[in-house]
């Protein structure tokens, strides 16, 4: 079964540079789809976890 949608030309634009050679739209679409909400990642890390993931990457801002 399948459904139609209808797109604006900046729509499809967009859709179409994500798309990779060897992909279908409908590919781009379930992989587009699929992707992870940093919202679903929240709460995975401890405080202290986070605590030392935020040193290291404001250590890393800090470097030239």
């Amino acid at each position: 079964m399948s459904k139609s949608i209808r797109l604006s030309e900046d729509a499809y634009e967009r859709l179409a540079a994500h798309k990779r050679d060897d992909e279908t739209f409908l590919e781009v679409v379930l992989r587009l789809a699929g992707e992870r909400s940093l919202l679903d990642i929240a709460g995975v890390l401890s405080d202290e976890e986070s605590t030392v993931l935020r040193q290291v990457v404001e250590e890393r801002r800090m470097r030239p």
